[in-house]
Formats: structure tokens, C-alpha cells, sequence
């Protein structure tokens, strides 16, 4: 069953949609993110360059003969959508959209009617198997062959409690070899006045703020190899122009992500 909309609790899709400069939030949403950015101003830049990096990495397993894309926490639907960018290289990539954000479930619905090769699923990343036995997803995603799985900028709300290691080893086990995951994740290792007042911010929002280190993230892609250049910053992995606003210092992204193929 999809969560009651709640236009009084932040979102994390919707503070997400306004730090990329969209429309879809509400009062609460702004309030919340207005407060995170003036201790981090370069949060906008960054989830600009979290989108860029999506875009990167799926042209990436396209090329790599990838087909089919399972993107869970997909966020509210903007420019470059992954089943725009899979499509210009590989025409009739399957990808299911998962999300449990009522508003990105309507506007992911709309903006994909009559699209045949895509579907969007209500479904939690804390309950990986309802997720992989969802009939939408088995109808779409033939998990025998290489599958690309998304988890960008969603593993951050998933608290340790949550065995966050155990949910991506739930998703790895019905990986076929060949397969790719791809992840971004906030990171605790740099700007302690930004951590700080975005774990307390995301405290009042529909999901929690859980910032980890380097070497905890690096554990999250345990039985996965690194495909150059490895997990580093956003702009890091393999940049084009769009990363621009962080040649210097790429730390000030705020998130560290990479691509990892199951053997």
C-alpha cells in the first residue's frame, strides 16, 4: 500500500527536486532545505552533479550491454531520466522505477503512460524481496540475465539498523554475473557544519539522514568489483563538462559514488 501524502513532512524527493531547481515542493520542503543550505550552499552543485553522474553511469552499462535497469529511489522525474538516457544507446531498455514517495509516484505514473518499456512500482528499499518479487518487476526484469541496479543517493536514508549490507545482499543474490550495481552516498568524511545540520534537518523529514565514511561505503559494495576509477567523488567518475563547478575540489560535492559488477 502507497504512503498517505503529507505536504507538512519534507521529503526527501521533494528537497532533492529543490536543490536541482524543480517545482514540485511544497512549503515544508523549502523550509527544510533552505535551512541545510546555508551551511551548505554547494548542496545545489552537488545534486546536479549526483543527476550527472546517474546519467554518466547508465550510458556506461548501456554501452557495457546492459538492457534492463531496476532504479530504486528513483526521486521525482526531471531532465535525463534513466530510461531516457538508457534508451539512446540501447532502444528498448526495460527499467522499473521504484519508489515509496506517494508524489513521485504520480508524477513518475504520468510522465511514463503508454511507455511499454518502462513501469514505476511502489516499494521500500528496506524490503529488498518484496521489491524483487513485485509481479510488475518480474513481468519487466528477467533476472537470469545482467540487470543494472540503482541505488543513487537513496542508501544514506537507510539507517544502520536497517542491516543496510544485508538489503544490497539480498539484491546481489538474484544479480545474474555480468550485472552492474550503481550507488552514491553521502559521506561524513568532509564539511562537519554541513553533517551536522543536514542529520538534524532529515530527522523532522520522511526519511532519516545516515552520512557514512569512506571505508564504511566501500563495504557496501562487498562482493562487487570497482570499475575504474573506483569509489571517489561525484565529479571524479569518469567527468565530462557537467562537473565543472568542482575541478578544484571535489570533496565539496558531498557524496562519494561508484559502479561495481558482480563477477
Amino acid at each position: 500500500m502507497e504512503r498517505e501524502f503529507d505536504p507538512n513532512t519534507p521529503s526527501v524527493a521533494r528537497l532533492y527536486d529543490y536543490y536541482l531547481g524543480g517545482k514540485d515542493h511544497f512549503p515544508a520542503d523549502r523550509e527544510a532545505a533552505e535551512k541545510i543550505l546555508e551551511v551548505a550552499p554547494e548542496l545545489r552543485a552537488a545534486a546536479r552533479a549526483n543527476r550527472a553522474f546517474l546519467g554518466r553511469a547508465v550510458r556506461f552499462l548501456a554501452k557495457a550491454g546492459i538492457t534492463q535497469f531496476l532504479d530504486i529511489g528513483t526521486g521525482l522525474p526531471t531532465q535525463g531520466n534513466v530510461h531516457e538516457v538508457a534508451g539512446k544507446v540501447a532502444p528498448g531498455a526495460q527499467v522499473v522505477y521504484v519508489d515509496r514517495d506517494p508524489v513521485v509516484l504520480v508524477h513518475a505514473r504520468a510522465l511514463l503512460a503508454g511507455q511499454g518499456d518502462t513501469t514505476v512500482v511502489e516499494g521500500d528499499l528496506r524490503e529488498p524481496d518484496a521489491i524483487l518479487k513485485n509481479p510488475e518487476v518480474t513481468r519487466t526484469i528477467d533476472f537470469s540475465r545482467p540487470v543494472g541496479v540503482l541505488l543513487v543517493a537513496i542508501m544514506h536514508f537507510i539507517a544502520e539498523s536497517d542491516r543496510p549490507q544485508e538489503i544490497i545482499a539480498s539484491l546481489r543474490e538474484v544479480m545474474a554475473p555480468g550485472s552492474y550495481l550503481v550507488m552514491s552516498h553521502g559521506t561524513s568524511d568532509a564539511r562537519a557544519a554541513a553533517v551536522s545540520k543536514g542529520t538534524e534537518v532529515y530527522q523532522s523529514a520522511s526519511a532519516r539522514l545516515t552520512l557514512r565514511s569512506r571505508d564504511r561505503v566501500l563495504e557496501l559494495f562487498e562482493g562487487f568489483e570497482l570499475v575504474d576509477p573506483g569509489l571517489v567523488w561525484l565529479p571524479e567518475w569518469r567527468p565530462d563538462q557537467a562537473d565543472i563547478d568542482f575541478i578544484d575540489s571535489p570533496e565539496s560535492s558531498l557524496i562519494l559514488c561508484g559502479v561495481g559488477r558482480k563477477s
